[in-house]
């Protein structure tokens, strides 16, 4: 008996003990850590392309009941490679015709970039209307998870570095220090809105300097 107590209280130890060793080098990990490691990851922002068109709405109805205007669109979230393919399609109904797309957007500075120039990820966050608070929106991307345009560069994580990379790459905004460490230039909030009529595409593209807005063709 007291053979098998001291087998069983081993087992405890080296569990115990590999518990911890797991803590330390994962659960204790940081993004800083993650990008100065992990050099399949530094590889995969810095062969982000730059992009000019990330996505479109359009609206689908638009009805009065009870006196009040709802709107109805189609949000597409468009293949970094190919706009014409769609990685998200979601439908919304927006109280009113002014409608807000808000972004978050991260941007690179050219440490990290092997030909030295900056790129972004652009982070779908929450479309509201203007009776709406932005904390009442209604959300495109999940905040803390990953983002369908960057599946290439989630296929080069862990699963615990995905996490930790989405859920610190959510937060960094509050952090400007880590920012600078990161050698990651800025993360900032980038709401457009516009009033949206039936029979237009508004299609979301980046300028120069990384803001978003809409360029309006007709819907064919």
């Amino acid at each position: 008996m007291m053979k098998a107590g001291l087998k069983i209280g081993s087992g405890v130890v080296v569990l115990a003990a590999g518990f911890l060793l797991w803590q330390h080098f994962s659960g204790n990990r940081t993004i800083e850590q993650l990008l100065n490691e992990n050099l399949e990851l530094k590889t995969a922002i810095a062969n982000l392309s730059q992009e000019e068109q990330i996505g479109y709405a359009k609206v689908l109805s638009q009805e009065t009941r009870d006196g009040q205007l709802f709107t109805k669109i189609l949000f597409v979230e468009a293949d970094p490679e190919d706009f014409t393919k769609h990685i998200l399609r979601k439908e919304y109904e927006i109280q009113g015709d002014v409608i807000h797309f808000d972004t978050l957007i991260v941007t690179f500075g050219s440490e990290l970039v092997m030909d030295g120039k900056e790129r972004a990820m652009y982070l779908w966050r929450r479309v509201y209307g203007e009776k709406q608070t932005p904390e009442q929106g209604f959300p495109i991307e999940a905040a803390g998870q990953p983002s369908p345009r960057y599946a290439q560069l989630c296929e080069k994580l862990s699963i615990e570095d995905n996490q930790l990379f989405w859920n610190e790459i959510w937060q960094l905004s509050n952090n400007p220090r880590q920012l600078e460490k990161l050698g990651i230039k800025a993360v900032y909030g980038n709401a457009i809105y516009r009033q949206l009529k039936p029979g237009l595409i508004y299609i979301f593209k980046v300028s120069s300097t990384g803001s978003l807005y809409p360029e309006i063709i007709p819907d064919l």
